[in-house]
């Protein structure tokens, strides 16, 4: 009886949050307005036909098949896309901006940092070389000069895509028809940072917000259920899985001569040393450690090493991550900093240095910087030999598996749903006796009782419901249930 009773109330903690979200879904079809991407026209069909680099997978076609209708149909589209590193979001997004400039409207790609902001600059650049539209780049170190130009083209529509970092919310960037804004790795800014672009419009532009963290099935479902959200869960052909092993810091010579003859191929490494936030001196000092180190094993001039941390200036940072990308360095020497959008094809190696420190959905990414042409990649999780035991099985199932969604329902198991980097700061996920993690099933249902319901009754005027339409307007304020823009 008792845990009847227990489910019970369970049950409808899940389902009342699961109305909720529904109806503000529901509301976001219907009212809000946006601008109508008629057609599919030559922009979007001769990069298609002609400059793809690759076939697009069946998750590609899909995904682009809901923005087309999404952006079809006159209301916002706000669309979650998450996709696992490599899993090809970048042409998605390309593609996406393509269609927009198709039907006459510009298209914003916002980056957390200058380095993701130049490196998706860099590669939608060569692919789009060959078509007549204008791309620009506006970032915080963009010289003044370029910096007219950009805002003057940005006014006038001669420049029909931006790509930059926070610059481009600054009130003097003005669009002349911005249709299309898309943010990369959302969780890196504030919802009040990416409502400012949505204000650079008459009609709000459509949103198409990407993350390369993958979202457990039931937080995306609490925690995101108001947006439309879409899952690429293949990666592109001629891609390898990465082979991932755990070593000891005893074995570090071993490990090091296996790093020589991957760089002896033509290969390149990097070595990745953890982030102490709390301590700012002693990460430097432990990547200085370690740079050093790195050094004995690999004595310059046969060896070449980059190194980049926090206390470089972002000119710093670029020279030496540009001399890696470019081949002129073969080693890489790095805290987190290169976690996100650095994307060397010819990298074959992540050596991590005290991966006991990392959590795992932080491991995943870091992994995710190798792999990224067709040669064998390996990811060498280095620990010391007193491992905690929840650390030790964070490095079991980054062995076990490459799927980035598997590890990240493992991490909201090991870690639970109010620690996962990326989830809003709503009420969404304050439940009192229910569990994400523990009880799936559960919300299962009352997500498919929630639907069923919103859509047979979608202003709740039912009798049965009106006690429900009652409670949810005592609630309102009371809880952040804020829509991502």
């Amino acid at each position: 009886m008792y845990r009847q009773a227990v489910e019970r109330l369970k049950f409808e903690e899940f389902f009342i949050a699961q109305v909720r979200l529904n109806l503000v879904r529901l509301q976001r079809h219907t009212v809000s307005k946006g601008v109508v991407f008629e057609k599919v026209g030559g922009l979007f069909n001769t990069l298609y036909a002609k400059y793809l680099p690759f076939e697009l997978t069946g998750a590609q076609k899909r995904v682009l098949k809901e923005i087309r209708t999404d952006t079809g149909r006159g209301h916002q589209m706000n669309r979650l896309l998450q996709g696992d590193v490599g899993s090809g979001k970048t042409i998605v997004a390309l593609l996406s901006m393509l269609l927009a400039a198709d039907n006459g409207y510009q298209s914003c790609f916002m980056a957390p940092t200058e380095i993701l902001a130049q490196q998706h600059y860099n590669s939608l650049g060569k692919l789009l070389k060959e078509l007549p539209v204008e791309l620009a780049l506006l970032t915080g170190s963009t010289k003044k000069k370029e910096r007219t130009r950009i805002l003057q083209g940005l006014l006038d529509d001669t420049i029909h895509f931006v790509v930059g970092t926070h610059a481009v919310i600054e009130d003097i960037v003005q669009f002349k028809n911005l249709g299309l804004v898309i943010v990369d790795e959302q969780h890196r800014f504030g919802v009040a940072q990416r409502a400012r672009l949505w204000e650079k419009a008459a009609v709000p532009p459509h949103i198409l917000v990407m993350t390369a963290t993958p979202i457990p099935r039931t937080l995306a479902m609490t925690a995101y259920g108001d947006l439309d959200y879409s899952i690429m869960d293949e990666l592109p052909p001629g891609r390898q899985p990465i082979t991932t092993v755990h070593r000891y810091e005893t074995a570090r010579a071993r490990v090091m001569d296996f790093v020589r003859t991957e760089i002896d191929k033509g290969r390149q490494v990097y070595f990745i040393y953890p982030l102490i936030e709390e301590s700012v001196k002693l990460s430097y000092e432990d990547l200085m450690q370690g740079y050093e180190q790195v050094k004995s094993f690999f004595p310059e001039p046969k060896f070449r090493i980059s190194m980049v941390h926090g206390r470089q200036t972002a000119p710093q940072k670029e020279t030496n991550m540009q001399r890696f990308v470019s081949g002129d360095t073969q080693i890489m020497v790095s805290t987190t900093v290169i976690e996100v959008g650095v994307d060397v094809p010819n990298a074959s190696v992540m050596v991590i240095e005290s991966a006991e420190k990392f959590g795992l959905s932080q491991l995943h990414q870091l992994r995710g910087r190798v792999g990224r042409g067709s040669e064998k990649s390996f990811c060498i999780l280095l620990t010391g030999v007193k491992a905690s035991k929840e650390a030790r099985e964070r490095i079991h199932i980054m062995c076990a598996t490459n799927d980035g969604f598997k590890i990240a329902e493992k991490d909201l198991e090991l870690r639970g749903p109010g620690d996962i980097e990326g989830t809003r700061q709503s009420g969404a996920l304050n439940f009192k006796i229910a569990s994400i993690v523990n009880d799936k099933v559960l919300l299962e249902k009352a997500r498919n009782e929630a639907e069923k319901l919103v859509e047979a009754d979608t202003n709740l005027n039912m009798a049965e419901n009106l006690p429900l339409k009652q409670f949810l307007g005592m609630q309102k304020g009371r809880n952040g249930w804020s829509k991502i823009s």
